[in-house]
């Protein structure tokens, strides 16, 4: 891989996967938690939370940067306390990691949602009369069962971050070393002569990363449902 990409290339793709990474596992117990809670909660505006959640999917990409911007930013609502505390998002590739957590969010909670939806009612209910209280039915039953639709909600939001554009260049830019994803690398070598063969080799390389994500979470789920089966 080093041989095939040059040092900046390799700098791109790197970043990209530490921003995927972070941002899926940030993003991974406040998933679980809001598809349960929608799946199984009954509270007022829980429609209203539902779109509020799934929003980032049909809104582009730039406002919900330019959203971040305004509370994130050095002299957004938050982001001049935040600075304060040392913690900078803006132009920082922590913030390339909150856009993308942001925009993969919706992914993660539907898959999971149907996950929890699936299971039936009368298994958490069963764990219940045996004397199991709810937090300890989530953990022993429900969170087991949804496991595929969790693995596969976590996989589409990596696959999201990984691929994400609008909101991160509107939030933190396009600074290579910095902010510059494979994506935003591959937008910066097709405005510039000669940069073709640049964008096709992260072009392939971030095909080939999904591509095994994709299929690492079809060999989990696999397993993980061969093991549901056998233990039911």
């Amino acid at each position: 891989m080093p041989a095939f990409l040059s040092p900046a290339e390799w700098t791109a793709v790197l970043l990209s996967l530490r921003i995927a990474i972070l941002a899926t596992l940030a993003s991974l117990p406040f998933g679980i938690l809001a598809a349960y809670a929608l799946a199984r909660w009954r509270f007022p505006g829980k429609t209203l939370l539902a779109a509020a959640l799934y929003l980032p999917l049909v809104i582009p990409p730039v406002v919900t940067g330019y959203l971040l911007l305004i509370a994130f930013g050095r002299r957004g609502i938050f982001g001049g306390m935040l600075a304060d505390l040392g913690i900078v998002l803006a132009f920082h590739w922590t913030g390339a990691a909150l856009a993308s957590a942001i925009m993969g969010f919706p992914l993660m909670v539907r898959a999971m949602r149907l996950s929890f939806e699936a299971i039936d009612p009368r298994l958490e209910q069963a764990a219940g009369t045996l004397g199991a209280n709810p937090i300890l039915t989530f953990f022993l039953v429900s969170l087991p069962l949804a496991m595929p639709g969790i693995v596969a909600g976590a996989t589409l939001a990596f696959a999201r971050a990984l691929g994400e554009f609008g909101a991160t260049i509107t939030f933190v830019a396009n600074i290579p070393g910095e902010t510059q994803t494979i994506a935003t690398a591959i937008y910066t070598y097709i405005q510039v002569p000669g940069g073709d063969p640049a964008a096709l080799r992260l072009t392939l390389v971030a095909i080939a990363i999904a591509l095994a994500a994709v299929i690492a979470s079809e060999i989990i789920q696999r397993r993980g449902e061969k093991r549901l089966a056998r233990s039911a």
